[in-house]
């Protein structure tokens, strides 16, 4: 299966956060996944890719070329995509992807995850959606998302995503 994970590529992210995503991508290589994701070497992407790469998996990169001059790049990925735009890279996303694990990050992870989750509820796609809640990082968002059902603003919400805490958690969904 290939597995796109969205997670900030900030080189300020508190430790247990890289370390659990590291040991997600571990998880994830021992599983015979491949990861496909932002082609980051820094953060919760770089840190999935080093647990894939460390314990031999394949990962695919995609990234317009000029991100570069933001964060550095992968270089152990097995195959990277260049494109021209970040719609282009979310685009790609879905292409090449079977399932989506969102791990903490910033405005552009929730961009990822909102994009993701709203082609989903249009029926665009069918691919699980997990939200990676590592330390109970999305708890508020989760909240607001609730509350948002509960006002009346989202129908069935729940049934588009899946919530887990563990590599456990998001292995037993996507392989159950």
């Amino acid at each position: 299966m290939k597995i796109c994970l969205y997670g900030s590529g900030s080189r300020k992210t508190d430790e247990i956060y890289i370390t659990e995503t590291y040991k997600l991508g571990v998880e994830m290589a021992k599983r015979g996944h491949t990861l496909v994701f932002g082609g980051g070497d820094t953060g919760m992407m770089g840190a999935c890719a080093k647990g894939v790469h460390d314990a031999g998996g394949k990962s695919i990169g995609i990234a317009p070329e000029w991100i570069g001059q933001f964060e550095p790049l992968c270089e152990e990925c097995n195959e990277f995509i260049y494109v021209d735009t970040m719609d282009e890279r979310k685009k790609k996303f879905l292409e090449n992807s079977d399932a989506f694990i969102i791990s903490p990050g910033g405005i552009g992870t929730l961009d990822e995850f909102f994009e993701v989750i709203t082609l989903k509820k249009l029926k665009q796609h069918s691919k699980p959606i997990i939200v990676y809640n590592i330390n109970h990082f999305y708890d508020t968002m989760l909240n607001m998302i609730d509350e948002m059902g509960e006002k009346g603003f989202l129908y069935k919400q729940m049934e588009l995503y899946q919530v887990a805490s563990s590599p456990d958690e998001i292995f037993e969904y996507l392989d159950g």
